[in-house]
């Protein structure tokens, strides 16, 4: 019945306009193309990121999120170019979401200690309803459960089909950046029932990295990194503060998470981060109303970075937490 209750709450929310909330990641530094299309190409070298979340694993009406890129700098275009494809599944599959993305960003030199990234992003997403694993009020015997015929009208397309648009900026020095991106430009239409958009997604994320021990240099491996992200779609917004610490090849981080209407979550990542590799873990803890017998989520990260040597000096990356 659980399953069941949480497929018909699932149900319910497609009797209405279309006003979907993205999937987030809490490791969002580890997935840094969705986060923001200006990271394209910020490693000097060729890179694969991989990234998996499970939100409130506790119910059948989770949301299972899995997405994969690749981005590398190219001189002869004066920044990076990426590729992404992310799918997120909810209650089992019944409501599913594909993106194939194509990013460019381009690098600006301002001067010798700040650099600017603008990212550009083209997206072909389709929205899937499997309409089989729903369920609905009429189908609830006061005995027996979900057990009637539903007289519930089926949508005529099963899947939703768009073109979608973003872009994002982000400027940065040795020691401190900061960014923004905005996601749905065009705010596609993708409702099955009724009349809906893709609401817009505006993001502003900013952070430092504060070496210790060494040579105070950031190559050391060392540093303390305090980070803010702001997202906001529609009516939805949310702030995470945070702070994360590497040292050598671990690093760990603890982060809070704030609905503005009330408080959602905390988190803590771990990781892992050898010369050509890193893998992290993150646990969200819910401590809203909903409390966390949802299970909260789980999130695991991996990326893999090929070896390369840029022949343009004047290339720089950017220093920021990699979870």
């Amino acid at each position: 019945m659980k399953k069941q209750f949480a497929l018909l709450f699932l149900a319910g929310l497609l009797g209405f306009s279309a006003k979907a909330q993205d999937p987030h990641f809490t490791q969002f530094y580890a997935n840094p193309l969705y986060l923001n299309p200006a990271f394209a190409g910020s490693s000097k070298c060729p890179r694969v990121n991989l990234n998996y979340r499970n939100q409130y694993p506790n119910l059948a009406a989770d949301f299972v999120t899995y997405s994969i890129s690749y981005d590398q700098h190219i001189d002869a275009l004066h920044g990076g170019i990426g590729l992404m494809v992310m799918t997120d599944q909810a209650g089992q599959g019944a409501l599913g979401i594909t993106e194939a993305s194509a990013i460019y960003s381009y690098q600006l030199a301002v001067n010798r200690s700040f650099s600017i990234l603008m990212g550009f992003q083209g997206t072909y997403r389709q929205r899937s309803l499997d309409w089989s694993k729903l369920n609905f009020p009429d189908q609830i015997d006061e005995m027996y459960g979900f057990v009637r015929p539903t007289g519930e009208t089926p949508p005529g397309e099963p899947t939703v089909s768009t073109i979608d648009l973003s872009a994002g900026i982000v400027g940065f020095s040795e020691f401190f950046y900061a960014g923004a991106a905005v996601h749905h430009i065009t705010e596609p239409e993708e409702a099955f029932l009724e009349e809906g958009v893709l609401p817009m997604r505006l993001t502003a994320h900013t952070g430092a990295v504060i070496p210790f021990g060494g040579t105070g240099r950031v190559g050391d491996k060392q540093f303390i990194s305090p980070n803010v992200l702001y997202y906001k779609q529609q009516d939805f917004e949310q702030l995470n503060l945070g702070l994360s610490v590497q040292r050598n090849e671990l690093a760990g981080g603890f982060w809070f998470r704030q609905n503005f209407q009330n408080a959602d979550a905390v988190m803590l990542i771990l990781g892992y981060q050898p010369d050509n590799f890193r893998i992290g873990y993150s646990y969200d803890f819910t401590i809203s109303k909903l409390s966390n017998t949802t299970g909260g989520a789980h999130e695991i990260s991996f990326a893999y970075t090929f070896e390369c040597r840029p022949k343009k000096k004047k290339f720089k990356t950017i220093n920021c937490p990699s979870f």
